[in-house]
């Protein structure tokens, strides 16, 4: 494959469209807010307008060999459907990769956006050289991706790696799918926020609001940067959420045994202050011989992760179709 991909990730409150190399690298990118509200139609409007403009912006460069699209839900890859989207509540059995094809005449792939950021972390990023190797990405939600013998794992119908709906904690808290206790709604971005604002309201001091844009929407990051000044019940929140994403880990590290977890998102940012008590909690619960094998480290494509692995996606698959 000598071109390069026209790789674009779909989510719920950005496009992100980009040129990519046979190398993986990222030659240029357009990002707009998506026009999620605005219909299906107006969405698939946009990404075909990034698609010209990028192509406009290269013209006279060889035309992309194919487009890679990367959506977060339960994406049929044999069908090329969005069954469900939780960033596109009203993406319901969307045949997104024809209809992409179509109106730009391109090949078109289509994959989960978890699933991509795994395999553009393992072929262009932390985990490059190993053979066994998961991917967490720890955000607004949580995600996964899961690459066995080198290759990209998305099970019978493609729906592999939804790691942040194992079922953490019976009858805990409500998450966004429709069930109770899973790690998502206990480790996430928004559990975070959650749970330091349910305590602030109850009546807790804390300086958190000092870091938020308004003195009253509790963020993640607002949580991270009081923790970083020593509040205490900011510590607490991230703590608590550090015991439960490290009780993930060590479900991952069981079942499948990888020689290395891969920790993105805009969560994972928090760094040591997440991920060093998380990892405790994995030496703690996994067998030993599995938590001696798997290192836990840090992301390193950081939010170019899902184009990048989009992009080797629909490489690889072209080239096992010509083969």
């Amino acid at each position: 494959m000598g071109q390069a991909i026209l790789s674009v990730d779909i989510g719920g409150t950005k496009v992100l469209a980009a040129l990519v190399s046979p190398q993986g690298e990222v030659i240029d990118r357009v990002i707009e807010r998506t026009a999620s509200l605005d219909g299906f139609d107006a969405v698939v409007e946009q990404l075909s307008k990034l698609a010209r403009l990028l192509a406009e912006r290269h013209r006279g460069h060889a035309a992309p060999d194919a487009i890679a699209l990367a959506v977060a839900g339960a994406i049929d890859v044999t069908r090329g459907v969005v069954t469900t989207s939780p960033n596109l509540p009203e993406w319901k059995e969307v045949p997104l990769r024809g209809i992409v094809s179509s109106r730009l005449g391109l090949p078109a792939y289509l994959i989960n956006d978890a699933s991509a950021a795994a395999l553009g972390e393992h072929r262009h990023g932390a985990g490059v050289g190993t053979n066994h190797m998961v991917f967490m990405t720890v955000s607004t939600g949580i995600g996964g991706g899961i690459v066995i013998d080198g290759k990209l794992y998305q099970g019978a119908s493609g729906a592999a790696g939804e790691i942040g709906h194992m079922v953490i904690e019976v009858g805990g808290p409500l998450c966004g799918c429709g069930n109770s206790g899973c790690l998502e709604a206990l480790a996430s971005g928004t559990a975070i926020a959650r749970d330091a604002s349910e305590r602030i309201a109850l009546g807790t001091f804390s300086s958190i609001p000092k870091f938020t844009r308004d003195g009253a929407t509790i963020t993640a990051e607002a949580v991270a940067m009081a923790a970083k000044q020593g509040d205490p019940l900011a510590n607490e929140v991230i703590s608590r959420a550090a015991q439960y994403l490290g009780a993930g880990l060590a479900n991952v590290v069981n079942i499948f045994n990888p020689e290395m977890v891969v920790v993105g998102g805009g969560v994972a940012q928090m760094g040591e202050m997440l991920l060093g008590p998380a990892r405790v909690v994995v030496q703690e619960k996994a067998f030993a011989l599995s938590a001696r094998a798997a290192k836990i480290v840090r992301a390193r494509l950081g939010g170019d992760a899902g184009i990048v692995g989009a992009a080797v996606y629909a490489a690889e698959e072209m080239k096992g179709n010509k083969s």
